[in-house]
């Protein structure tokens, strides 16, 4: 039988896999998974790697193999020395990551090579959905409109492959030579909150769309209530399959909600349509104005915030959310992102940087766009004069503080009246509340009203 390679990347499922349907139905498949230093990656993120191919190969009957280095080389070895047909992967869309890919397609095939590289991440291709006249959109609700009634027509879901032989190739490492991704003590204690792997993404997707997605219109923005996906890693390192969930929620009768959600997928895609056209999108401004804005580079406020020990509880909430649990809920991820860019004029991208170094959701088109939409610099964004007030969204979102209180556990005695602003409250209830102010909880690093016409004094001046 003919040797194919399939070369895992962002897609650690066997179900919904169009490389490997395609070479499992063309001969022996020989798995491999290759570790490119090159590649970005943040500590959350290596740690949900790490579990999610160790996984992959108990799925492979452990014939998955790893490499360390360099793609092509590594490839190119492998097709010599095990006398390889053809090569398949799926669409990978970070721009490095394409760049090299193509590379690596052009040289095999010039040297008599099949390749075959198929969209097993995407809806559909970022390049598909654009305007008449070819150029890309810049807003969401032309392009989902666009999308939804001209071109969306995704892929059915592929089983998993039904007669899969696989072999293992000599040479190469087993999974336990990824180890080393795991070593960060601080993600150690990621799996207290979540399973990686392709079993826990169908899991999850089936406990959603049975309870919370009924509930997700109304309650999505409330980060104490169980109304949210929690697909995100799941899609990211391609465990589970974006066909697999447009699917699975259009079979529900509850369209209202199921449309709601839908949508937030179609943003996804919206992300991947700018970052494929915009490649640049994740490190520079795409209004080049803001290229003038005067971006203070203050250590100690952008600390303070990474630490949760701003002394703005709902801030604060978020930021140890993210540490904990490598997770923070959506509102709260626009909250925090708000006050670090226009209360505390930090510069977005280095926000973006430790939310991708701290996310197991960490996914460059979607973080680099969400933080250009709340700095006001990006896409269809929100006007930066949009402020979010750190208290009255508290109080809107989270009005009966349980969010706060679990992750600052500090002021949980605290009643509701003093919980989203306690410098406010009289030293009594303080006191009673076992609260040192400076000391147990910081006091706030600064002042909103004062920041915020700051923030606006110089947004003036580059408009």
């Amino acid at each position: 039988m003919n040797k194919y390679i399939v070369w895992f990347q962002q897609d650690l499922r066997l179900a919904d896999n169009p490389a490997l349907f395609k070479a499992a139905s063309a001969g022996v498949v020989l798995p491999i998974y290759i570790f490119d230093e090159n590649n970005q990656m943040g500590a959350a993120s290596q740690w949900w790697l790490a579990q999610s191919l160790r996984l992959l190969n108990a799925e492979l009957k452990g014939q998955l193999t790893v490499y360390f280095g360099d793609p092509i080389a590594i490839i190119k070895k492998i097709v010599v020395n095990e006398n390889i047909v053809g090569v398949f992967w799926n669409h990978v869309y970070e721009p490095s990551i394409m760049i090299r890919n193509e590379s690596i397609k052009n040289d095999l095939i010039e040297n008599g090579i099949l390749v075959e590289t198929i969209n097993a991440a995407l809806l559909s291709e970022p390049w598909q959905g654009v305007k008449a006249d070819g150029s890309p959109y810049q807003i969401f609700a032309p392009f989902m409109k666009n999308l939804t009634s001209h071109v969306l027509q995704p892929r059915r879901v592929l089983p998993k492959p039904s007669a899969l032989v696989t072999k293992k190739i000599k040479g190469g490492d087993t999974v336990d030579a990824i180890s080393f991704l795991t070593k960060n003590n601080w993600s150690h204690k990621l799996s207290q909150y979540w399973q990686p792997g392709e079993m826990a993404a169908l899991s999850q997707l089936k406990t959603f769309l049975e309870a919370s997605i009924h509930f997700y219109a109304i309650d999505r923005d409330y980060p104490a209530k169980p109304a949210i996906s929690r697909l995100s890693p799941y899609l990211h390192f391609g465990e589970l399959s974006p066909n697999q969930v447009w699917y699975a929620v259009k079979q529900l009768k509850d369209k209202k909600n199921g449309n709601a959600f839908l949508r937030q997928l179609i943003w996804r895609e919206f992300a991947y349509h700018l970052l494929y056209y915009f490649p640049s999108f994740p490190s520079k401004n795409w209004r080049e104005q803001f290229d003038q804005f005067p971006w203070q580079k203050n250590k100690k406020l952008l600390d303070a915030w990474k630490k949760g020990i701003t002394g703005y509880p709902i801030v604060d909430a978020g930021m140890r959310e993210l540490w904990e649990t490598g997770f923070m809920h959506n509102r709260v991820r626009m909250i925090t992102a708000s006050f670090l860019v226009k209360h505390c004029l930090v510069d977005w991208r280095l926000g973006a940087a430790h939310f991708f170094d701290c996310l197991v959701d960490a996914d460059l088109a979607s973080n680099s766009v969400n933080w250009q939409w709340v700095a006001g610099s990006g896409v269809d964004a929100a006007p930066f004069f949009r402020i979010f007030n750190p208290i009255l969204q508290a109080k809107k979102f989270d009005s009966k503080g349980a969010y706060i209180r679990r992750f600052i556990p500090e002021i949980a005695a605290l009643p509701n009246r003093y919980l989203f602003a306690p410098w406010e409250a009289p030293a009594s209830v303080l006191e009673r509340a076992n609260i040192k102010l400076g000391m147990t909880y910081p006091k706030p690093i600064l002042d909103l009203q004062t920041s915020r016409e700051r923030a606006l004094l110089y947004y003036q001046k580059i408009k």
